[in-house]
């Protein structure tokens, strides 16, 4: 097969493998509850300080009445909490519960796993190459978003 073949054949499998694999690994009897959707703006809000609904909508290159639904859903499984702003009351601010850090810390163990068993088997020059090229393939995706 030809490098093109191999690429193609590669990235399809990759792209379609990711997802599955991903919510079979997370979804363990605590955390049956959650869709990759739900992983993925649990990450977006992360650990630090409570972050406001347009922030994580950006961060997710998604509408705010998209984000809305997730954290309706998010909130009533328990993992996310909001409270309104003490300046601004319109302002509503997002964290995560307790619930809601142990599966960030779930899901970051997962991500840390599928690096660490890529980068181990890679030298110094073929990790560059391979950053390097996900990278350019990264910035084809965003700039096709647009």
């Amino acid at each position: 097969m030809d490098s093109y073949g191999t690429l193609n054949e590669v990235l399809v499998n990759l792209f379609r493998d990711v997802l599955e694999i991903e919510q079979k690994a997370v979804a363990t009897s605590e955390f049956r509850d959650l869709t990759n959707n739900d992983l993925h703006v649990i990450e977006a809000i992360g650990l630090g300080q409570p972050k406001n609904m347009s922030s994580i909508a950006r961060t997710l290159s998604v509408t705010v009445g998209t984000l809305t639904i997730a954290m309706n859903s998010l909130v009533k499984k328990g993992y996310v909490t909001r409270e309104r702003g003490q300046a601004d009351r319109r302002v509503v601010y997002i964290s995560l519960s307790e619930k809601g850090k142990a599966a960030f810390m779930h899901h970051a163990r997962f991500h840390q796993e599928m690096i660490q068993s890529v980068t181990e088997q890679l030298t110094a020059g073929e990790l560059e190459a391979l950053t390097k090229a996900l990278t350019v393939l990264n910035q084809w995706f965003r700039e096709k978003r647009i």
